[in-house]
């Protein structure tokens, strides 16, 4: 699609967050949203998180996928005092889970001319720890650097 103003090919994407945007089955992406996106070459948006539709496969000639985390309890319950995890997104992926994305993501490469990959698992460097890991996976060469996780706190703990 160009962008109206600046006449530049713009890739767009779309994240669906809402359950009303589910089949009668509630567990897949309303087929009539997504053939909308086919149309307009917009990406449904792969998503791993706690509790969220994954998305239901390429939409478009360029692929997105987002990690969110798996905090489920944060996402999902009030927080308790005593959990010093700064947000939903303070989580650190495993090797395995990141491993079982592996054929979807390689599947996605062969069928689109771009894939993006974004870490929403900000908090304390793990966004960054967990690229490098996928990359690994990936066989994507980069420069070695070992990520210490940071240690933050919150206002509240002042």
């Amino acid at each position: 699609m160009l962008d109206a103003v600046s006449h530049q090919v713009v890739d767009y994407a779309v994240e669906f967050r809402h359950n009303s945007w589910l089949d009668d089955s509630e567990k897949e992406i309303d087929p009539a949203a997504l053939e909308v996106l086919r149309e307009r070459n917009i990406a449904n948006v792969l998503i791993d998180g706690p509790g969220l539709n994954l998305g239901a496969g390429q939409t478009a000639n360029h692929s997105y996928l987002r990690f969110h985390g798996r905090n489920y309890d944060i996402w999902y319950r009030e927080e308790k005092e005593n959990d010093h995890r700064l947000d939903r997104y303070d989580y650190l992926y495993k090797k395995d889970q990141l491993d079982s994305w592996v054929p979807q993501i390689k599947e996605a490469e062969q069928k689109a001319t771009k894939v993006r990959i974004y870490f929403n698992n900000h908090a304390r460097a793990k966004s960054v720890r967990n690229a490098f890991l996928l990359m690994d996976l990936l066989s994507i060469e980069h420069k070695e650097k070992e990520i210490q996780l940071q240690e933050q706190f919150t206002l509240g703990e002042f």
